[in-house]
């Protein structure tokens, strides 16, 4: 089958490895020169733990509280949108703790298939991206976030991810040696893993080309041709491409381009960032997670460290605002006081822009308006964590497969 995926990314590139794999002719279309991405500048977490989807009860709220604070870890954007208000009035309408619960066991299984992948893929000679499996801690200053982390530790449990210990101040420490935490305690959960994703990306995309798909950089998708209920063509500024198949994973642009196939997919770009150290001069052995501040840390590939963080729900043509970065930093600070990063000039700041769905699930599957087409987009803040994983899916999906989980939940169609 001669099959067109969308989108560069992580999911992307995973659908085309897989695909590839199956003896699929497989083409890559991406807008960008597939350099920078969100699959670039995340915390490289490979992470069953995050079986909490984006739609909380209370986010809500949280969000309009913060929305004056220029530095808050959420945040979004008042604007005269439609999209935004469609995908808000069912963001909120879903965000309960029944959706919560629901949801937990789905996100669970997804990553753990996507574990499975990168560690298979770590084993292959042509991979070297600084995998390791350290797990990751939570870490807390307040006794509710206590309260949260021994709750979360509950839950995982229930969910059979029973090597997750919550830690003592002392234990904490024993861990992290070489610094001082300003903290009460920790969530470590041992199932997680992490790995360098600038290093994957391009190790992956020399795979893909030297296995013979066709990467197309810097073009963007215009248009489709559709005959008897099926996508057969892609139109681009600078070819048309035949099509057996279709796989939609564009990430923030996904609505965009499902509207240009009269299909609808609540869907919000999320903005994010990170400041990554070179030959760091802070020392940390475990990814971090700073549950009072919204902040992720992680030391990558022997002598890097990367911080990151913010939910800010805006355009992607909206200018990037520093003052997340010096909230990220100073977030920072206050668990680790003697990491004194500087605050670092526009071009040493990494952001991107997550694709968030109505609900925090993916899209993933079939779609019913065409029969040739999958969708796989709407991870947030997991598409890395997530994203071998669903490549995998989209693959036995379009193989007609028993798929390795219901994605019965992940529904494309589930808002229509």
């Amino acid at each position: 089958m001669k099959v067109v995926v969308i989108g560069g990314g992580i999911v992307g590139l995973s659908s085309a490895y897989f695909l590839q794999q199956s003896g699929h002719e497989v083409t890559v279309i991406d807008k960008t020169d597939m350099s920078s991405n969100c699959s670039y500048g995340n915390a490289g977490y490979v992470c069953p733990s995050h079986f909490v989807p984006l739609a909380t009860p209370g986010i809500v709220q949280q969000g309009l509280k913060l929305m004056w604070n220029p530095r808050s870890p959420f945040y979004v954007q008042p604007r005269l949108s439609w999209s935004l208000i469609d995908w808000g009035m069912k963001f909120m309408k879903i965000a309960t703790p029944e959706h919560v619960e629901r949801s937990a066991i789905p996100l669970r299984d997804i990553a753990v298939i996507s574990k499975k992948a990168y560690e298979d893929w770590a084993q292959l000679p042509q991979f070297h991206f600084a995998y390791e499996r350290k797990g990751l801690l939570e870490i807390f200053q307040t006794d509710t976030g206590g309260d949260h982390a021994k709750h979360m530790m509950e839950k995982a449990h229930e969910l059979g991810l029973t090597d997750t210990v919550l830690l003592t101040k002392e234990e904490l420490d024993r861990l992290e040696p070489q610094t001082r935490i300003n903290a009460k305690g920790a969530l470590h959960f041992k199932c997680d893993a992490h790995l360098y994703p600038n290093k994957l990306m391009q190790q992956l995309l020399a795979d893909l080309r030297q296995k013979g798909v066709r990467i197309l950089v810097n073009e963007e998708v215009t248009g489709f041709e559709n005959s008897k209920g099926q996508i057969t063509q892609v139109r681009t500024r600078k070819g048309i491409y035949d099509a057996d198949a279709i796989v939609l994973s564009s990430g923030s642009w996904s609505r965009e381009l499902a509207a240009m196939m009269d299909m609808k997919i609540p869907l919000v770009p999320g903005r994010g960032y990170s400041v990554t150290l070179e030959d760091s001069p802070y020392k940390l052995n475990h990814p971090a997670v700073l549950i009072e501040g919204r902040v992720a840390l992680t030391p990558m590939d022997g002598n890097k460290i990367r911080f990151g963080g913010t939910m800010e729900i805006t355009s992607t043509d909206t200018p990037p605002r520093m003052n997340r970065v010096k909230g990220v930093l100073e977030a920072v600070e206050r668990f680790f006081p003697d990491f004194k990063v500087p605050m670092p000039t526009m071009d040493q700041v990494w952001y991107g822009f997550r694709p968030c769905s109505a609900d925090g699930l993916p899209y993933l599957g079939r779609t019913r308006k065409w029969k040739n087409v999958v969708v796989a987009t709407g991870h947030a803040m997991v598409g890395l964590s997530l994203g071998a994983g669903t490549g995998k899916i989209v693959n036995e999906i379009l193989n007609e497969e028993t798929c390795s989980m219901d994605i019965t939940p992940f529904d494309p169609d589930r808002f229509s």
